[in-house]
């Protein structure tokens, strides 16, 4: 797409290939640059170095935001210490991670907020995903709780078991990552925004699980290879996104090699934004390894009044290294480099339209294996001998609940019904949704083997006066941890949308709806029109004269659940 006049946002634009984005999308002439990251001092000091580079732009042009963006906007501004050791602001963090996706937690998401706030046309997203995520170290936190479960044993604190609970569930790494794409899509989708670019990793640098660079004694470290992995299923997520039909076009560029450089100087070398202090440790102060015990507190030593200054080279997230480390990890054999104005060169290419061909999404649609003509071909023969068997063993095969979702199986019963009711579409019609109503229920109630079979699968039956046929097993309302819920009026609308077999009048009146849409759509297709074009055509339907559950229910799911698949 055209960059020029378009709003673009830049998650993690302070950072080392943020900024190189943000300098090269200028030349395209957007309508205004938001610069999103972690601290307020990061996003103030990006504009303000935008804003002396382009003295043209008007001051509001760049747009300074800071914050985390994986979290409630009230909770954006604190570090991750900071809300780890509060019990509110932990019990808020796990809850918005295990807890459906509501309005709660998606209107008063940062990210939603940011979104919602500036509707960009384009957002960039350089933050490291994978990294932020997974160095949360679930392991340190689940042998906290392990320890903590071994002292109860003798101590008997319960509270302090809690909170390691608490604190692991706060470090988990898929659950986080899910619900930040699914706040990620809806808030895009809600406000319009075109594309999205996302700067992933493979976490290694590209390099294998021979990997020298490590953080643990470990090699490879369990630490970094959890963030190959989050940034693998990242991707993943990515590419579902980018098969979802309406929403933003989905775009990663994944470099896989070590990113340098941003500044070359000489200065305090500085570790997760703190000053290395020097200490130091007499001869004769020595730890004495024959005391058979390694203590990890240490009196003999002390902090002298100077930190650490050197000759260093930023290379942006990764830290200031030394020419040493440099040296080693950039030779050819290592990770070696790649600069942030080459990324942001294929960033832009790739928005404006082009093909880089490193846009792993797209490598992904090309290397994936689809539907074949083989299995097309064979999908009628499939189908006939299923309709065969089902003849023989005079048995109606409709469904077992282990597709999902209960609302599949819910239709496909429904659907199933009106077939044995009324045989063809017409006859469905041609009759009152009260009427329908009626002979659905006698038909329930006469016959105890469609009824048996429906409810031991977990698929109650609603009836008329807010009755419920069902056995001890459901699947809605989903259990959790609950052993019972609230009945009110939303609530039974609810489940009797996502997973009962609704036999009310209204829910007639919705099925005699949808005939009547089919019916409309097909009397559209010219009659003469025997081209490839329509796939849904009289043929398909058999002239209205029966009632398939399994195409009726497929057009469901693209007609109104808007579940079509996108690319073939």
């Amino acid at each position: 797409m055209e960059i020029k006049n378009k709003l673009v946002l830049v998650l993690g634009g302070w950072g080392l290939v943020g900024s190189a984005i943000c300098r090269k999308i200028m030349k395209h002439d957007p309508r205004g640059l938001i610069v999103a990251s972690l601290k307020e001092n990061e996003a103030k000091e990006a504009v303000e170095n935008l804003r002396i580079e382009f003295p043209d732009r008007y001051p509001e042009f760049f747009i300074p935001w800071w914050g985390n963006i994986f979290v409630r906007h009230e909770l954006k501004d604190l570090n991750r210490e900071t809300i780890i050791n509060n019990t509110n602001y932990r019990q808020i963090i796990y809850k918005d991670i295990f807890n459906d996706l509501n309005d709660d937690i998606f209107k008063n998401s940062s990210l939603q907020l940011l979104i919602s706030t500036y509707k960009p046309d384009i957002i960039i997203d350089c933050i490291n995903t994978a990294t932020g995520i997974a160095y949360q170290n679930i392991y340190f936190s689940a042998q906290e709780v392990i320890k903590s479960m071994e002292e109860i044993k003798t101590n008997n604190n319960v509270e302090n078991l809690v909170t390691k609970v608490e604190q692991l569930l706060c470090s988990t790494y898929v659950p986080p990552l899910i619900r930040h794409i699914q706040i990620l899509y809806k808030a895009m989708f809600e406000n319009h925004t075109k594309i999205y670019v996302k700067i992933g990793t493979s976490g290694t640098g590209g390099m294998g699980l021979n990997i020298p660079y490590t953080h643990s004694e470990e090699r490879p470290s369990r630490v970094l290879l959890s963030k190959s992995a989050v940034a693998g299923a990242h991707t993943l997520l990515l590419f579902l996104m980018g098969r979802t039909p309406e929403g933003p076009i989905t775009k990663e560029i994944k470099p896989t090699a070590a990113i340098a450089w941003k500044k070359i100087g000489y200065g305090e070398i500085k570790k997760y934004g703190k000053p290395v202090e020097l200490y130091d440790c007499e001869i004769e102060n020595a730890f004495d390894l024959n005391n058979n015990i390694f203590n990890f507190d240490f009196d003999n030593c002390y902090k002298t009044e100077d930190t650490l200054k050197s000759v260093f080279i930023d290379t942006g997230e990764n830290g200031l290294f030394s020419r040493g480390e440099f040296e080693t990890i950039s030779s050819s054999g290592q990770m070696e480099y790649v600069t942030p104005e080459e990324i942001a060169e294929d960033v832009i290419y790739e928005i404006q339209g082009g093909n880089t061909g490193k846009d792993i999404i797209n490598a992904l649609d090309n290397a994936t294996l689809g539907p074949t003509y083989r299995a097309g071909y064979l999908h009628e023969y499939a189908i006939k001998k299923l309709d065969d068997l089902e003849k023989k063993y005079n048995v109606s095969s409709v469904a077992f609940e282990m597709l999902g979702p209960p609302r599949l199986s819910k239709l496909l019963f429904e659907a199933h019904i009106l077939k044995l009711l009324y045989k063809n579409f017409n006859n469905i019609l041609q009759n009152t949704p009260e009427k329908i109503s009626e002979d659905a229920i006698s038909l329930i109630k006469n016959n105890k083997k469609l009824r048996s079979e429906i409810i031991s699968i977990g698929i109650p039956i609603l009836l008329q006066g807010n009755k419920l046929l069902r056995s001890k097993y459901v699947k809605v309302p989903s259990h959790d941890t609950k052993t019972e819920v609230e009945i009110n009026t939303s609530n039974i609308e609810k489940w009797a949308n996502d997973g009962w077999v609704d036999l009310r009048p209204k829910n007639m009146e919705i099925w005699q709806r949808r005939f009547k849409t089919i019916i409309d759509q097909t009397s559209k297709i010219r009659a003469d029109d025997t081209s490839s074009r329509f796939i849904r055509n009289l043929d398909f339907w058999d002239n209205f004269e029966t009632i398939d559950e399994g195409k009726i229910v497929s057009w469901i799911f693209i007609e109104e659940e808007k579940g079509e698949r996108m690319k073939a």
